[in-house]
């Protein structure tokens, strides 16, 4: 029950994630005018204030991961099982999935409608191994010094992100797959998307390496 608990608070804040990120997306882009950067200013504040509400509302529950790179984190560093780690990258990629479907329907568009947005080159791999790197680093330093302001810290930074990255930082390989199911602000062409899982995975651990160097208590008592 406990367990069903966890997946059911994993499935409900993906999909909830994606439903904000790509209903935000639609929003912004049909109030803009045509002016992109309205519409990602909107994207982006919905993103991160719905972040705060997610993380917060399910920390207690089942971490609030939302996501397989953190999850993938958190079973490397023997916080969860493996087991319990690939339930909950099931239930991450099921409740994304949910998400832009209702996301979608909202806004009257076809359930599912793959993307046509290509976001592709070594700038945009570059721009999502930067937004993973520095996510899973956001984490890493603020649960081991300061767990009470990690999930803020998270929302600020993928804010951020969406404007100093050049791929509008995904940072999730959940969310990446849902959003090539939107032809729409936010999504992502299909056949960008393993690329962006690729430079999600390679930043994650990376990140993981790097950050346990950094948090490392014996180093940090020297």
């Amino acid at each position: 029950m406990i367990l069903t608990r966890k997946l059911a608070a994993e499935f409900l804040g993906t999909a909830g994630l994606v439903t904000i990120v790509v209903g935000s997306g639609i929003m912004g882009e049909r109030l803009a005018g045509g002016n992109a950067a309205i519409a990602l200013l909107g994207n982006s504040i919905a993103t991160g204030a719905g972040l705060i509400v997610l993380i917060y509302g399910f920390g207690n529950i089942s971490g609030a991961h939302f996501n397989p790179a953190v999850t993938i984190t958190a079973a490397v560093n023997r916080d969860i099982g493996v087991a319990r780690g690939l339930v909950y990258v099931a239930a991450q990629l099921i409740g994304a999935a949910a998400g832009v479907v209702v996301a979608n329907l909202m806004f009257e568009l076809p359930a599912v409608n793959l993307s046509t947005k290509t976001r592709s080159g070594a700038g945009q791999f570059l721009g999502e191994f930067i937004a993973t790197f520095g996510l899973i680093g956001v984490i890493a330093v603020f649960s081991r010094f300061n767990p009470k302001l990690t999930g803020a810290m998270v929302a600020l930074y993928i804010t951020a992100g969406y404007w100093f990255t050049s791929s509008t930082s995904f940072a999730n390989p959940a969310v990446t797959v849902a959003r090539s199911l939107s032809d729409t602000f936010a999504g992502i062409a299909p056949a960008s998307a393993p690329m962006f899982i690729l430079a999600q995975l390679v930043g994650t651990f990376a990140a993981l390496l790097f950050f346990k160097w950094l948090t490392s208590v014996e180093e940090n008592n020297e």
